[in-house]
């Protein structure tokens, strides 16, 4: 599975689809799968939303879209994927494959969602006339008024990255209006347009605490941008990175409460032999609640409907003695690799790492946090990420630990995701080290939802 499509909360259901093989563990024959959930949290499959339709415009692959409520009916666009009559019709060309982009829709034909009806014919056949790009994909939509606006991730060689904006009253008929923000010539080199930047894929676009959040997904990265939309058109003002590991084709949706919530789809960074022999790769990150903090960045933390997982609870007093706390560290225990934890230091010299260890020492990951001669950094073993606060703030984190998947909270604006394929001897134990001062803890046992989560394939 990857990316997650078209998320939508309808008739008191959380409904998510997203980009699944059915045939293997690896990327190819791109479907919609179909999950929904009460509470964001638990969740259960149900049947495959759409295939591609032989000899259609999607017959090559489903990819990615939007769903939005026309009058109260579920209503789909998403991009369709075929060989291209004629090479001038080809707008995705990464080295490997060369197809045709267009955009499709469809309609459910009952409030489960369960099954849709495809509109025969595209309702976008082609980029603008004149434009040679370099992808045309993932649309995003939202009412403007009385009419539809729609967005697609696209990009033009040696001029950058492009997202276009469209018009429509009935979601079938669109008129091209201009660009909603155009990028910059990239001087990276790759086959692959989306690896040099000069391609924007999976934008996402939404108001938030009075100014309006792009979101596009270049270079292996989900990046926002935070600005003003005016005239139908976005000025960035604030830039940043979403999530600095294994995370990408972020997704937005609307929580029933009006909340604004990220998904994203957790990659993996083993090789494709190991994927194969385990049987299945990619997973859904959880849900992240978004804001804006006083200095316009995008900041996040994890849905308060995830605190229902939490079992056995226990912390640590800022004035706990030196004996006392050690004998907190030698009994504290987390199980099943599934935890979440809470911490908040006070640097000195900046310096700390958190290592989780078993019980014989063998170490199963260490989160870092160091001064370097840019700023501070945040490290999960090798992966980093810058921290913007200044130095001598203190730090806090909030960690999630479910399996494979380390999701890793800092500040409130920085996160970086990290796939750990370990099966530890043990449940693991916690060991604090550095200068800073620890001021508090507070760690879970997560109740894992899945009786299965653990196998032998997450070893690798």
């Amino acid at each position: 599975m990857n990316d997650p499509n078209g998320p939508i909360f309808f008739h008191g259901r959380y409904h998510m689809f997203h980009q699944y093989n059915p045939q293997a563990a690896v990327w190819g024959n791109m479907n919609w799968a179909h999950a929904t959930s009460p509470d964001m949290v638990h969740w259960q499959h149900d049947q495959i939303a759409l295939s591609p339709t032989p000899g259609g415009p999607d017959r090559d692959g489903v990819f990615s879209g939007s769903a939005v409520l026309d009058d109260d009916r579920p209503t789909i666009i998403y991009t369709g994927v075929a060989p291209p009559a004629a090479e001038s019709e080809a707008t995705l060309r990464d080295g490997v494959h060369t197809w045709r982009e267009v955009q499709c829709l469809a309609v459910a034909e009952a409030d489960d969602l369960r099954a849709w009806k495809k509109r025969a014919e595209p309702v976008i056949a082609a980029p603008p006339a004149g434009l040679a790009v370099s992808g045309f994909r993932d649309p995003c939509l939202w009412k403007e008024g009385d009419h539809w606006m729609l967005i697609l991730g696209s990009g033009i060689l040696q001029k950058g990255g492009v997202i276009l904006l469209y018009s429509s009253r009935d979601l079938r008929q669109w008129t091209y209006l201009h660009p909603l923000i155009d990028g910059s010539p990239s001087s990276n080199q790759s086959v692959n347009p989306v690896d040099t930047g000069e391609m924007w894929e999976c934008p996402d676009f939404f108001p938030l605490g009075g100014k309006h959040v792009l979101l596009i997904s270049t270079m292996g990265k989900v990046r926002w941008k935070v600005g003003t939309y005016a005239n139908q058109v976005f000025t960035p003002e604030k830039e940043g990175v979403v999530d600095w590991g294994a995370y990408y084709a972020a997704k937005t949706m609307l929580d029933a409460n009006g909340n604004r919530i990220l998904w994203g789809w957790i990659t993996e960074t083993r090789p494709d032999a190991e994927l194969i022999a385990a049987g299945w790769a990619g997973a859904m990150s959880l849900p992240r609640t978004l804001a804006l903090n006083s200095k316009n960045e995008l900041q996040m933390e994890v849905a308060p409907a995830v605190h229902q997982l939490r079992a056995a609870h226990t912390s640590i007093a800022y004035d706990l003695s030196s004996a006392a706390r050690q004998k907190f560290f030698d009994s504290l225990r987390l199980h099943d690799l599934a935890a979440e934890l809470k911490l908040e230091f006070h640097p000195k010299n900046e310096e700390f790492e958190i290592r989780l260890q078993s019980e014989s020492g063998e170490n199963f990951v260490t989160i870092s946090c160091a001064d370097k001669s840019n700023g501070r950094e945040l490290r999960v073993d090798n992966v980093s990420a810058p921290l913007s606060e200044t130095s001598g703030s203190p730090v806090r984190l909030h960690i999630f630990l479910d399996g494979s998947v380390l999701e890793v909270f800092a500040n409130g604006t920085t996160s970086l995701t990290k796939r750990v394929y370990r099966i530890p001897s043990s449940p693991l134990r916690l060991k604090v080290g550095g200068d800073a001062q620890l001021t508090a803890l507070d760690a879970w046992q997560i109740t894992p939802i899945s009786k299965d989560r653990l196998t032998g394939s997450l070893c690798s």
